[in-house]
């Protein structure tokens, strides 16, 4: 009962943000607060090596003189392992597969950047999801400074925590509140979370908004006992239902992680004191790979 009631009182607030000019202002003015209370990330202009086994933050290219079609890379909630000692291999192979597709990476680590290890339990160094989106568009918008880059064809791929941060920044609210430039152009979403969080002494956020208006996909685990997709599902078709140009699809048997081999296998207790485990599923880590770049191909052959 006590749970149902937080998520009721959650509901009229997020209402009455919506129905009212001044309160909605107020909230894009704590939004962008508690967005800021972390450095913006530093990016280097200089294309360096991509190490699949020890992936750092930084800036990959394809051979060629472009103009490439470019991916902002945002990672799970471990970052990319480079302070726990726990390299994110799956990022690493993820980079890898979008060079070899002729896309220019930006790989960022909103955690590890910043001298956190995790935020999976909860936000630290104040690394809330909405500094996380506006990591995804501030890296977004410095692609677009790069002359080997294709303004027009700017994608954000995230990852559990990261998938929540592209799906943030695909709100046109949040995005306005954010006080970001362009941004980008379409966004996949990995296996995000889909739930209300309260920032302390701010207002509650929604992972997933009806106000999307960037392309995007989102892909789900039907046995994802961290991310259930069933929170995601119903929001995400509350937003289509309002022209969000939005789709998604779950993998029945899918767990969270399901493209991480070096975690098969892998078993914790989540923030929320559920245990949940970690099978990687090749068929499904292959149709993933197959989803994602035919909605990018879909999206950039629109012209949208």
């Amino acid at each position: 009962m006590v749970s149902r009631l937080v998520w009721l009182c959650l509901f009229v607030v997020l209402q009455m943000m919506a129905a009212e000019p001044g309160r909605a202002g107020a909230a894009a003015t704590d939004l962008l607060a508690a967005a800021t209370r972390a450095d913006d990330l530093k990016f280097s202009t200089e294309a360096t090596a991509l190490s699949v086994i020890n992936p750092r933050m930084g800036l990959y290219r394809p051979p060629g003189d472009g103009p490439f079609p470019a991916i902002v890379l945002a990672p799970h909630c471990n970052g990319l392992g480079s302070l726990s000692g726990y390299p994110n291999l799956s990022i690493g192979r993820w980079g890898k597969e979008l060079l070899d597709r002729g896309y220019v990476v930006l790989l960022i680590d909103s955690q590890g950047a910043r001298g956190v290890d995790s935020t999976c339990m909860e936000p630290r160094a104040a690394v809330y999801h909405l500094r996380g989106a506006l990591d995804v568009l501030q890296a977004s918008d410095f692609l677009r400074t790069l002359d080997y880059v294709d303004k027009r064809r700017i994608a954000v791929v995230g990852f559990s925590w990261g998938a929540m941060a592209g799906l943030l920044a695909a709100s046109r609210f949040d995005r306005t509140a954010l006080k970001a430039g362009t941004g980008f152009a379409a966004f996949v979403a990995i296996y995000p979370l889909c739930v209300t969080f309260v920032v302390p002494q701010g207002r509650p956020y929604d992972i997933v908004n009806r106000d999307i208006d960037r392309p995007g996909l989102v892909l789900m685990g039907g046995e994802d006992a961290e991310a259930p997709a069933n929170l995601c599902v119903s929001k995400l078709q509350a937003a289509a239902s309002q022209g969000a140009p939005v789709e998604w699809h779950v993998f029945p048997h899918a767990t969270h992680c399901w493209d991480c081999a070096h975690l098969d296998g892998y078993s914790k207790v989540d923030f929320r004191g559920s245990r949940v485990e970690y099978r990687f599923d090749a068929d499904v880590t292959a149709d993933t790979k197959r989803r994602i770049f035919a909605f990018l191909d879909k999206v950039w052959a629109s012209g949208k």
